[in-house]
């Protein structure tokens, strides 16, 4: 499967290079991100990112930059983490704290379901948060999923057990939320 470039009003998702390294450490390397994020570890270092970039390609997973169209920068990621077999993915986005407030992983969010839905010909699209993350909560009931529920202490981050929300979408409420 080749690696898409989107783009939408303000951003451009697109295939993430090792020339992104210098931008992407500052970043992604922040404690605010991984403490909010369940697979982005802290601290983060070159080398974690250069695996995040070579794990970018697989054929299960879709990860893009999310840049800003009018100068290039980098702001944050989006993806699928593909089950073809079972035609759904998992949605997993992050926005460095610089670009946090502007609408940028609502935009990149929607993107990413359109193209799941509309490309991909998915069936379902979910999507997990931490609990204690409810600004990605309202991100991802902003872009019509639905809340379908919880789960207990199922993440351990940094020692402890924490709970997860879990939110959902099918093909056919993506069609009714579009109208």
């Amino acid at each position: 499967m080749s690696i898409p470039e989107i783009e939408t009003t303000r951003l451009t998702l697109r295939a993430f290079t090792e020339a992104d390294i210098p931008e992407l450490l500052p970043l992604i390397g922040t404690r605010e991100i991984a403490a909010t994020t369940l697979r982005i570890a802290h601290p983060y270092s070159e080398q974690n990112a250069r695996d995040f970039i070579a794990m970018s390609r697989h054929e299960d997973k879709i990860w893009l930059a999310i840049t800003q169209r009018s100068d290039g920068r980098l702001c944050g990621g989006v993806g699928l983490m593909l089950e073809l077999e079972h035609q759904r993915a998992e949605l997993g986005y992050w926005v460095g704290v610089p670009y946090r407030g502007k609408g940028y992983a609502t935009e990149a969010a929607q993107a990413m379901l359109q193209y799941g839905f509309d490309t991909l010909k998915l069936h379902r699209i979910s999507a997990m948060c931490m609990t204690h993350n409810s600004a990605s909560g309202k991100i991802l009931l902003k872009v019509g999923m639905r809340h379908e529920g919880y789960l207990r202490e199922h993440q351990c981050k940094w020692g402890q057990f924490v709970d997860v929300d879990c939110y959902g979408m099918l093909r056919s409420e993506w069609k009714t939320h579009r109208k």
